[in-house]
């Protein structure tokens, strides 16, 4: 909800109990003192008219969703303000000739006054809830955005520790294999080692045996 058209609102309900009060006072009142009072109830009732047109101009200028709902709450507000001007046209129609009527009638448009006032203070309670109700949801969207974000780099950070990991992986395989290739050659080279003893040992000993046939020979002859 738009924070302008808020400020408004408060304004205008502000505005409206007030003027509901100075009504009631007026309509209590005689000569100089009740012409005074409807000045202000008028004046009050020029600027409500300002406020409703502001709030309709900012209601417009919003996403069609947003807008269909301030726009029924404008309904309510302009109706308000209509009853508003009826009650002070009453009030100037009176005619001092029916003063008997009107004291008789006087408590019951009191109270009938009263009780409207009391529903424009649950009408700005009302709204005053509301706009904290906006206030909360706006806070969540927030830490939910905030979280989201987190979780976002969480997601990236293991996304990075797992490449990491696979070249780890792959780097060790490839030492593994070196190991498998050295091993082997190192047992090829034992291999060849051992069979160089062998044949060594062998002419050793054919070398040895020789020797001794021609010691032998010699000796005997």
């Amino acid at each position: 909800m738009s924070h302008v058209f808020e400020g408004y609102e408060r304004q205008y309900c502000e505005l409206s109990a007030n003027l509901s009060k100075k009504c009631t006072s007026a309509s209590l009142l005689a000569g100089e003192q009740k012409k005074q009072k409807i000045l202000e109830v008028k004046a009050g009732l020029d600027d409500a008219d300002a406020l409703i047109r502001k709030m309709d101009l900012e209601a417009r200028s919003l996403p069609p969703n947003v807008k269909a709902i301030l726009l029924a709450k404008l309904r309510e507000y302009r109706t308000d303000l209509n009853n508003l001007k009826a009650e002070v046209k009453r009030i100037l129609s009176i005619n001092p000739n029916h003063a008997a009527r009107d004291e008789l009638l006087e408590s019951g448009m009191v109270d009938a006054m009263m009780v409207a006032a009391d529903q424009r203070g649950r009408l700005l309670m009302s709204t005053e809830k509301l706009n904290q109700s906006s206030d909360r949801i706006r806070e969540s969207r927030k830490v939910m955005l905030e979280t989201e974000d987190l979780g976002v780099s969480i997601l990236q950070d293991l996304h990075q520790q797992r490449q990491s990991l696979l070249h780890a992986h792959n780097t060790l395989h490839g030492v593994d294999d070196n190991i498998s290739r050295s091993k082997k050659i190192l047992t090829n080279m034992s291999r060849r080692m051992s069979r160089n003893k062998w044949i060594i040992g062998s002419i050793i000993a054919v070398l040895v045996l020789a020797i001794i046939l021609i010691l032998y020979f010699k000796l005997t002859h």
